[in-house]
């Protein structure tokens, strides 16, 4: 079997074959009339027509020997099938033809239409153009990429040979366009915030850190959207939202990514039960107009698969509820020594319990305890304040918020966000204290927020959701690397 490298050295050959007849590889413009999904939708009134038309796409399959070829020829997902015979054709050209083409390029077929006997609709050859020759092959047309991490470094590749991923990342676009769409209805204004920003806020993540070199300043790339999105508002703006890359340097897994793509919106004058209303009525329109079915099989970190109603009534449940019943432990009395001790109890790594404060260490517990059990679409409400410190606060302690849980993952967080600058700026600061501490997730004192604040903020809400896992729940898919064209790998050494 010939190696890449021989097999390259061919294709090179034929590309100087084709210059000798003066048949350029890579032509600037090529002959096309039609898509091959136009061709289909008008494929009885073209062959009847016997109209002479073009088409461009790459070649999947060469078959068939001697005087006729059969040719698949495959363009945005669709395939359609081209006839070479001797006989229509000038002997040269049909030579250059065999000579020449390989699997993967791309050509400019011209031609009429017709069925063949076996009643596939064809178009009959009667002349070609290279449109771009192909250097190396695609994989083997039965078996496609068997080695994972190479569908990820090559997804060009995978989307060629599995039409279930090309698919996919048309669902994808289907749906972000729905989500725009959505919002734009409930005259909400899309903005553009900084990535490359000073200073990090509005979740707790550990950052990306970079350097600027002409202002000669420590950056970080952002970890969320909702600072920037608060001074809009601020500005006199009642809605906005954006769907915009983020950054949170953390573990991977099949259900988290560093590099992720978010939504985030806030509307003025709207309370945290309308919010909750919003994405229950944006998520089962999905199901219901995108996906067209109600069930949806669901996976967790270790590919496991629960079945999951989307359409079904949403229930409520609130953090302090959860904790009660399944760890024992009253969020409302617990002290920070004794939620160590529990941490330990439940599994979580002794240097991060030194470390952590105590909403961090309940949120630990919380996730080893809870949120695993709860399998369909759940708000769970009211999580410890700290935790949420640019939330309202109840008197309780606990913070007006929810998080949408499916399958024992968290799909949006949303509040009824804190305006008040003065109680911003101590839990701010109670932060930092953590921070200085060892809690490398806690916030830090953003000045430039605060002044906003102190400025004037409407009354809002807020909500921020991951496309990227909202994506791998309508599509079914195991790891959020299959929902993204190009996932973050290792080099290969």
């Amino acid at each position: 079997m010939a190696s890449i490298i021989e097999l390259r050295d061919t294709r090179l050959q034929k590309i100087n074959k084709l210059k000798e007849v003066g048949m350029d590889p890579y032509p600037t413009s090529i002959s096309r009339d039609y898509s091959f999904k136009e061709l289909k939708n008008s494929f009885e009134e073209l062959s009847k027509s016997e109209k002479n038309i073009s088409i461009a796409g790459r070649v999947m399959i060469i078959r068939g020997q001697g005087a006729i070829l059969f040719v698949v020829l495959q363009d945005e997902g669709e395939r359609f099938q081209a006839v070479l015979k001797k006989d229509e054709l000038k002997e040269e050209i049909f030579n250059l033809f065999v000579n020449t083409v390989d699997n993967g390029d791309f050509l400019s077929i011209s031609g009429t239409l017709f069925v063949t006997q076996r009643g596939e609709q064809s178009i009959l050859i009667k002349d070609w153009q290279m449109a771009s020759k192909a250097l190396l092959p695609l994989p083997d047309k039965w078996h496609g990429l068997q080695d994972v991490e190479e569908t990820y470094r090559k997804r060009y590749l995978d989307m060629i040979m599995d039409k279930e991923v090309y698919d996919r990342f048309i669902i994808r676009n289907r749906i972000v366009k729905y989500i725009r769409e959505f919002f734009d209805k409930k005259d909400f204004i899309e903005v553009e915030t900084p990535i490359l920003q000073t200073q990090a806020g509005g979740a707790m993540a550990r950052t990306f850190d970079t350097h600027h070199n002409d202002y000669d300043m420590d950056m970080v790339l952002r970890i969320s959207l909702e600072i920037e999105h608060k001074m809009i508002m601020a500005g006199g703006y009642n809605k906005v939202y954006e769907i915009g890359k983020t950054f949170r340097n953390e573990g991977s897994d099949p259900t988290h990514m560093q590099e992720f793509s978010l939504l985030e919106w806030y509307a003025a004058y709207e309370t945290l039960e309308t919010n909750m209303s919003w994405t229950e009525e944006l998520i089962k329109s999905i199901a219901k107009d995108i996906m067209n079915k109600n069930n949806f099989i669901v996976y967790d970190n270790f590919g496991n698969g629960v079945e999951v109603d989307i359409v079904s009534p949403w229930v409520r449940v609130s953090f302090r509820e959860l904790l009660k019943k399944d760890a024992n432990i009253d969020i409302q009395s617990i002290t920070l020594e004794e939620a160590r001790v529990q941490a330990l109890k439940w599994g979580v790594k002794e240097e991060e319990v030194k470390k952590l404060g105590l909403g961090n260490l309940l949120d630990k517990i919380y996730k080893k305890s809870s949120r695993d059990k709860i399998i369909n679409p759940t708000f769970v409400i009211d999580f410890p304040g700290d935790l949420k410190p640019l939330a309202q606060q109840n008197e309780d302690g606990t913070a007006k918020v929810a998080q949408l849980i499916i399958a024992g993952a968290e799909i949006t967080n949303q509040y009824a966000e804190l305006v008040d600058p003065v109680k911003q700026r101590i839990l701010l600061e109670d932060q930092s204290k953590a921070k200085t501490a060892g809690d490398d997730e806690a916030m830090d004192v953003d000045e430039r927020f605060l002044t906003s604040m102190e400025h004037g903020m409407p009354p809002m809400t807020g909500f921020g959701m991951g496309i990227d896992r909202l994506v791998a729940i309508f599509t079914e898919q195991k790891n959020l690397r299959d929902t993204i064209f190009f996932p973050l790998m290792k080099p290969r050494e």
